[in-house]
């Protein structure tokens, strides 16, 4: 069963993303939303619509619902549009509790760590 926005009856199917999000004991429901819709947006949605089929003791508040978009948490400025989804398609997203978020990792680190310049590294020397 799909759950529609109010605000999106004027926008056709075709335009809109069809999200199937899973929750972590692996139930699963089918939302539309905008491609202009944030991860805040769908959050609320999500809890203002909680599916019948998803039991309320796992229901917690608004502001701790994260998504998960290709391992990676969504934070709650993020647009659908931004993460270039399909229109018409159906892509899937986890749908978690959290209190707060990872910090985006920091791309100085990443390609310090990579380099192999000085920090801690993966192997170990035998002497």
């Amino acid at each position: 069963m799909k759950s529609t926005r109010s605000s999106d009856e004027l926008h056709p199917v075709y335009l809109q993303i069809n999200l199937k999000l899973i929750l972590f004991d692996g139930k699963t429901h089918e939302f539309l939303f905008c491609p202009s819709d944030t991860a805040a947006d769908i959050a609320e949605h999500v809890y203002t619509h909680w599916p019948k089929d998803w039991t309320k003791e796992l229901c917690p508040a608004t502001n701790i619902l994260r998504l998960i978009y290709q391992g990676r948490f969504l934070h709650g400025n993020v647009s659908l549009a931004a993460l270039q989804l399909p229109t018409g398609k159906t892509t899937v997203m986890h749908l978690v509790a959290r209190d707060n978020l990872p910090e985006p990792n920091n791309p100085g680190q990443l390609k310090k760590d990579k380099s192999g310049e000085p920090g801690c590294s993966n192997c170990c020397a035998v002497l």
